[in-house]
C-alpha cells in the first residue's frame, strides 16, 4: 500500500516550436498497456501526415512498466529522453505522444533530446496533475453532547467532513488519511470516554482537486 501518489487526473495537450519543428506532446492517464496501445493508435491516426509519433509511458505505482519509443528518430533522442522526464516528475499510470512535423532544419542529437523533452513538460504544464492519498471513509455515531469534542478533533487532525446528519443522534462521516487513522480513533475514544462508535466503512484513494475532494472508486 502506498500512502500517496502522483498521477493525470485530466491529460492535455502542449506544443513547442524548435528551429520549424512542430512538437505536439498529448498527455493522458493509462490504467493498462492496453489502453495505453489502443491512445497511441489513435493518435498515430491522428496526426498519420507526421514525421514521428514518439512515445513514453509509466504503469504502475512503482514504475514497474516503463516504455518508450524513438519513432524512427535516432536512438535515445526521443523516448527514453521523454520517459526520463515523466520519472523525473514521479508521475505515474501516464502516456505521452510527442507528435513531430518536421520544419526542414536538423536539430541534432542534443537538440533533439531537449526539444522532446520540452515537449513532454508543456504537456504536463497543460495536464492536471494530481496527488492521490490513501485513506479511509469511516462512520462516528455521537450523541450531543460528544459533537463539539468532535468537531474540535476532526479540526485540528485536518480532517475532511463528508456529511453530517442530524437526528436523535448525531452521525459524521469523515475521509481520514491513513497516516493519522490511529491518532483519529484514540483521540475520539478519550474525548467521548469511549462513548461514540466508529465504523470503518472503505479503504480509499482521494485527491484535493482545486479545492474539492475527489473520491475515486
Amino acid at each position: 500500500m502506498v500512502e500517496s501518489y502522483r498521477c493525470v487526473y485530466t491529460g492535455g495537450v502542449g506544443e513547442i516550436i524548435e528551429k520549424k519543428s512542430r512538437f505536439i506532446a498529448t498527455v493522458r492517464p493509462i490504467e493498462s498497456e492496453e489502453s495505453a496501445l489502443e491512445i497511441i493508435e489513435s493518435l498515430k491516426k491522428q496526426y498519420w501526415d507526421a514525421a514521428h509519433n514518439c512515445t513514453a509511458y509509466v504503469l504502475g505505482i512503482n514504475d514497474e512498466i516503463q516504455r518508450c519509443s524513438d519513432d524512427g528518430e535516432p536512438a535515445k533522442t526521443a523516448g527514453r529522453p521523454m520517459l526520463d522526464v515523466l520519472l523525473g516528475e514521479g508521475i505515474h499510470n501516464v502516456l505521452v505522444v510527442v507528435t513531430r512535423y518536421f520544419g526542414g532544419t536538423l536539430l541534432g542529437t542534443g537538440g533533439l533530446v531537449r526539444a522532446y523533452q520540452s515537449a513532454v513538460k508543456e504537456g504536463l504544464n497543460q495536464s492536471t496533475i494530481i496527488n492521490k492519498c490513501f485513506g479511509k471513509k469511516m462512520k462516528i455515531t455521537t450523541d450531543y453532547n460528544g459533537i463539539g469534542k468532535l468537531q474540535y478533533i476532526i479540526n485540528q487532525l485536518e480532517i475532511t467532513t463528508i456529511n453530517t446528519n442530524y437526528t436523535e443522534i448525531v452521525v459524521i462521516m469523515v475521509l481520514v488519511p491513513f497516516s493519522v487513522i490511529n491518532a483519529f480513533k484514540d483521540k475520539i475514544i478519550e474525548a467521548t470516554l469511549g462513548k461514540a462508535l466508529i465504523e470503518d466503512v472503505q479503504d480509499v484513494y482521494y485527491a484535493n482537486i482545486t479545492g474539492e475532494i475527489v473520491i475515486f472508486d
